[in-house]
């Protein structure tokens, strides 16, 4: 009995939707789609692949980056550890594979992600990989095909995860100005960091049957709301009645539908020849002759921050950045800048108040201010969200940046927020969309953009305000991939264990700074920013001004491809150089 039952374990499987029992032949002759009812089993990057492309054309794009562990992650397991468990349980060096291969007999550059590696989460490493295969189609001019699973960002990375939904956006960026074509479809599950970026922002997005996505899992929404959640709750035919998705499709019919919106871009489309892209010169000079990022020696001008901060147990300092009494957006509007003018409304039916902006003046010049608004009393903070946007405080937002860009107006972002709006009306309305549209636009915005995180930098709803030129941090702010709780309770797991997650995480400023993430820490006085807010207000004017001044003669294509370097150097070669300096 013990001999065969291996045999038996690989000749038969049971359906995850109906419990039936399959012949495994059978389900694999099916695509792994139940024939029963109909369920689609998750398929890895590889089965995925040899369904969709056609015999023969496919050829894999480089996948080995440097070895790199930036923020010497250990759980209940040191990150390398688990690194190699994924890599012999799935046969892959990271948890997407990219490709160059034709559809129908259309050339596409695929990008696969596996969620059988680590959940799919996106880390540096996979960053990298698809802002290269996203390069690679700007490189031949063909379409880029991204093909999503995916948890969200990789916790065991930090902020620097994080970057990589701008590095991705900003790819997929120059493939729209270039005229190419981006879809993305997406698989089960798709939620979190890539449902707020790439795998939403693309031109088409797909879902395919049984698919779900979305910005928050289920479990946090009911944990935080309370609230039963609707039937069908983010699936993908939930996603087409929301509006979020182009189409459901059937595994059986995805090849077809590819083919066919290939081919009507291929006949809209004369035939050029592929144009080499040309990095500026600025970038070239830091490439290796393998093309590996080099990484360059510490400029001691940019490492002087003004002042000597305290050192602080980095919970000590979470718990400073929530002080309810702490600074608000509304605050230093009244005591940084001049002449605020609020302006509401995201011009499609809401004014979120945890998002406030308008026209303001700084030191007599006019700027565009958007920010988290949280509040003081418990009153203020219910009326505000807790600081935690929602769609259309997001729209509202890329409003005002748009209209800033059209104005010739910098703009000034501060951002304050656990993170964005969990509940069941953000996700029925677009929050993964609306998060990645305001990293899209950041990227390729045509004016000066300057992000100062003054409290908390939770996650993507941190980010969609923070894609920018320069990114400062006050002191005792925090700005992470997750909230320490929500760390501890998936890696530890135990909620108690937050103190040691926030170490972990490296999410306070002085950490941030030496990995790259922000450009400069803004010293508090001597206790926090609210025991002294006129102090900590004079600190942070004199900071933005610097900051600000030398960004107003920066012409806007070279405000925009620098941006875009900054957000590049985030992929795992500059990473893994990074590490290898500490």
């Amino acid at each position: 009995m013990t001999a065969t039952a291996p045999r038996q374990e690989q000749l038969w499987s049971r359906c995850a939707g109906c419990a039936s029992l399959l012949y495994r032949k059978r389900l694999r002759r099916n695509l792994d789609v139940c024939p029963e009812c109909g369920e689609h089993a998750r398929l890895g990057a590889p089965e995925r692949l040899r369904q969709l492309v056609d015999p023969g054309s496919l050829r894999l794009l480089p996948d080995r980056l440097p070895e790199a562990d930036p923020l010497d992650f250990v759980d209940a397991l040191p990150y390398p550890h688990r690194l190699t468990g994924a890599r012999a349980s799935t046969g892959l060096a990271e948890g997407v594979v990219c490709a160059t291969a034709t559809i129908g007999g259309h050339p596409v550059v695929l990008a696969v992600m596996d969620f059988r590696f680590l959940g799919g989460s996106l880390g540096c490493a996979v960053g990298e990989l698809i802002t290269r295969a996203a390069e690679r189609a700007l490189d031949d001019r063909t379409p880029l095909v991204l093909i999503t699973a995916s948890g969200g960002a990789r916790m065991q990375e930090g902020a620097l995860s994080l970057m990589q939904m701008a590095t991705v956006s900003q790819a997929i960026a120059a493939l729209r100005e270039a005229g190419l074509l981006t879809v993305s479809v997406l698989t089960d599950p798709t939620y979190g960091g890539v449902a707020a970026s790439f795998a939403t922002n693309t031109d088409l997005v797909l879902a395919e049957s049984g698919a779900r996505m979305g910005f928050a899992g289920p479990r946090v929404i009911r944990q935080i709301t309370g609230r039963a959640l609707p039937e069908g709750f983010q699936t993908a035919d939930f996603l087409l009645e929301h509006g979020q998705v182009d189409m459901v499709v059937q595994r059986r019919s995805l090849r077809g539908r590819l083919t066919a919106l290939l081919a009507a871009t291929h006949a809209g489309r004369p035939a050029r020849p592929a144009v080499p892209r040309q990095e500026p010169a600025s970038h070239r000079e830091r490439l290796a002759d393998d093309g590996a990022v080099v990484a360059q020696p510490p400029d001691p001008a940019a490492e002087k921050d003004a002042g000597t901060p305290a050192v602080r147990d980095a919970w000590d300092t979470v718990r400073l950045a929530r002080h309810p009494g702490r600074p608000t957006t509304l605050d230093y509007l009244d005591s940084v800048f001049d002449g605020f003018v609020e302006l509401h409304g995201d011009r499609l039916g809401a004014d979120c108040p945890a998002i406030v902006g308008g026209v303001a003046r700084l030191a007599g010049r006019h700027v565009m201010v958007i920010g988290h608004q949280k509040g003081h009393t418990t009153a203020e903070l219910v009326a505000r969200n807790f600081g935690m946007a929602s769609p259309a405080g997001h729209r509202k937002a890329l409003r005002l940046m748009r209209l800033a860009a059209r104005l010739g107006l910098p703009v000034v972002t501060l951002v304050d927020t656990p993170g964005a709006d969990p509940g069941v009306s953000a996700e029925e309305q677009g929050q993964a969309a609306a998060i990645a549209e305001n990293i899209l636009t950041l990227t390729v915005l045509p004016t000066p953009v300057l992000a100062v995180i003054t409290g908390e930098g939770g996650s993507g709803g941190a980010l969609a305000l923070a894609v920018a030129d320069r990114v400062l941090m006050l002191e005792n702010a925090v700005y992470s991939v997750i909230s320490p709780e929500g760390c501890a309770a998936i890696l530890w797991p135990d909620r108690s264990a937050a103190p040691q997650a926030a170490r972990a995480l490296r999410l306070t400023a002085p950490d941030l700074r030496r990995l790259g993430v922000v450009d400069e820490v803004v010293p508090e006085p001597s206790s926090a920013a609210h025991d002294d807010p006129a102090e900590t207000a004079h600190r942070l004017r004199a900071a933005l001004l610097a900051n600000l001044l030398p960004l107003l003669d920066v012409p806007p294509a070279m405000l925009v491809r620098l941006r875009r370097q900054r957000f590049r150097r985030f992929g795992a070669n500059r990473v893994g150089a990074r590490a290898g300096l500490r």
